[in-house]
């Protein structure tokens, strides 16, 4: 194996990896319902929780 062919692997993991963490994302925020089911969409972070419990 050459280095052509490790980077090649690399770039390949690297994609796949990022590809099913986009999709599993994606399925998670689909099959979560409506907004007040009191979960935060994985794009919002904590500071979004305290503009929501006013």
């Amino acid at each position: 194996m050459n280095q052509s062919d490790l980077l090649f692997l690399v770039v390949t993991l690297i994609l796949l990896s990022t590809l099913i963490v986009v999709v599993v994302q994606f399925w998670r925020s689909r099959r979560g319902g409506g907004e007040g089911d009191g979960r935060a969409g994985w794009w919002e972070g904590p500071w979004d929780d305290d503009d929501r419990k006013r």
